[in-house]
C-alpha cells in the first residue's frame, strides 16, 4: 500500500484537517500496537502497510505486559500532545480501521486473538461472543 493512500484513508476516517495529523496518529498507534503483536501476524501486517509504518510496527520495544483496550487508549493519549482519552479513541479508530481494511478479515481475526478482549472495538470490528 502506498503511503499517500494509507494516510488519506486515516485522514478521512479521522476527519483530520491535515495529513500531518493523520501521520501523527498513525505513528503513535502503530508503534503501540507493534509492542503487543508477535510472530507471523505482526510481520504479515507490516507487509500490508507502507514501509514507514511497517517499520514502526516491527521495531518497537516489546511491551512488558499486554495493555487492556482502556490502557491502550490512555497510552495513546499520553503520547499525543493535547490528547484526551476521547480524542485518543478517535485517533485509534481512524488508524486501526484503516489498518483492518488493509489487513483483511482473516489477518484481523488472528491479530485480535493475540490481544486482550475488547480490541475488536478499537479496530472497528466488533465481534459477538
Amino acid at each position: 500500500m502506498l503511503t499517500d493512500v494509507f494516510l488519506q484513508e486515516v485522514q478521512e476516517r479521522g476527519k483530520y484537517d491535515t495529513i500531518h495529523e493523520a501521520d501523527r496518529a498513525a505513528r503513535v498507534v502503530l508503534a503501540l500496537l507493534g509492542a503487543h503483536l508477535v510472530g507471523g501476524e505482526r510481520t504479515e501486517l507490516a507487509a500490508r502497510l507502507p514501509e514507514t509504518y511497517a517499520l514502526l510496527l516491527l521495531n518497537p520495544l516489546p511491551a512488558a505486559e499486554p495493555l487492556s483496550p482502556e490502557r491502550f487508549v490512555r497510552a495513546t493519549a499520553a503520547w499525543i500532545d493535547g490528547a484526551t482519552n476521547e480524542t485518543a479513541k478517535w485517533d485509534i479508530g481512524a488508524v486501526l480501521s484503516a489498518v483492518a481494511d488493509a489487513a483483511g478479515p482473516d489477518l484481523v481475526r488472528r491479530i485480535l486473538m493475540q490481544l486482550p478482549l475488547g480490541y475488536d472495538m478499537l479496530f472497528g470490528r466488533p465481534t459477538s461472543l
